[in-house]
């Protein structure tokens, strides 16, 4: 009975010494670097090669990966940044056009000596990876396309109005100060979740915080203007996607209001790696509606990915 007793201690002190590994490794920190002149902040966790590189939406910021870093960080090196003009990053008074943000991320890469990552990109965040993708393929060692802009014209005609001169101007100041911030978070929360009741309030919080800051909603206006017009999605990438080597992901929630789920199955039958995981009841933001879908999704993919 002895030596039973004493592997089951060893057994029992091994899965105590994994959960505190484990409980090391999905410690998040928030720090700020100075890339070429612009100050950003991120959200950093794990130890693990190569880098899960996480790419947020327009008018959001790093704060929307919060739900899934840690769980991501058990496996990857995870990294998620706020893009100039969004979130804690500085907000210059410029155009904030993809190829800019493109060019930023690069840069970002660089001043933290990453020469190969995994790209993830939400919304915005998608289109930016994808391009990234296409000029800098050896520094992608697998694509991620999370409800991506670029896979289709078709867009919410409610976004598309925001590219009206003047009308634009009007909702940005409109929305610039208090209660309006606290409106425009819960009808972006309408526009964006398949449930907006039971978007955290975490979300919300960083929504309104935003609103508030100097250039924020310039700079949300700027990016979106640059992806759409009145007619919809300006930069539709379709016809290269053939082009991509690498392995390539795209997530997209079945409910999605903004882009609808016909983009991701056309992207996906023009990709040379592709899969396509569609999360059920979801709308334009899984990892914050739907964390263990998408993290599942993910980590699946990522399993059968040789690096």
């Amino acid at each position: 009975m002895v030596p039973i007793i004493l592997e089951g201690f060893v057994t029992a002190m091994a899965d105590a010494l994994n959960m505190m590994e484990q409980s090391v490794k999905t410690a998040v920190e928030e720090r700020r670097i100075n890339v070429n002149g612009l100050t950003t902040r991120y959200f950093t966790a794990g130890n693990y090669d190569p880098p899960l590189v996480l790419l947020h939406g327009d008018a959001d910021s790093a704060v929307d990966w919060s739900w899934v870093i840690p769980t991501l960080a058990n496996r990857h090196r995870v990294l998620a940044l706020d893009f100039p003009g969004f979130g804690d990053a500085a907000k210059p008074n410029r155009e904030y056009s993809v190829e800019f943000l493109k060019q930023f991320v690069a840069d970002f890469l660089d001043a933290l000596g990453i020469e190969r990552a995994i790209l993830v990109g939400n919304s915005l965040g998608g289109l930016v990876a994808l391009r990234f993708a296409l000029s800098h393929s050896e520094k992608v060692a697998a694509l991620v396309l999370v409800d991506s802009s670029g896979l289709g014209q078709v867009v919410n005609p409610i976004l598309s109005l925001l590219t009206v001169p003047l009308y634009g101007e009007a909702a940005t100041l409109m929305c610039k100060v208090p209660p309006n911030n606290k409106l425009r978070a819960w009808a972006r929360a309408s526009l964006f979740f398949a449930h907006p009741s039971l978007v955290p309030e975490e979300w919300i919080a960083e929504q309104e915080r935003m609103s508030l800051l100097p250039n924020f909603l310039e700079a949300t206006l700027s990016s979106l203007r640059d992806q759409l017009n009145l007619f919809g999605q300006r930069q539709v990438l379709l016809d290269s996607l053939g082009q991509l080597q690498m392995p390539t992901l795209v997530v997209w929630g079945t409910e999605d209001l903004i882009f609808p789920k016909e983009q991701a199955q056309d992207a996906v039958s023009r990709l040379q790696k592709g899969q396509l995981a569609l999360i059920p009841d979801c709308g334009h933001i899984p990892h914050i509606e739907r964390p263990e879908q998408f993290t599942e999704a993910l980590s699946q993919f990522l399993a059968g990915v040789d690096f």
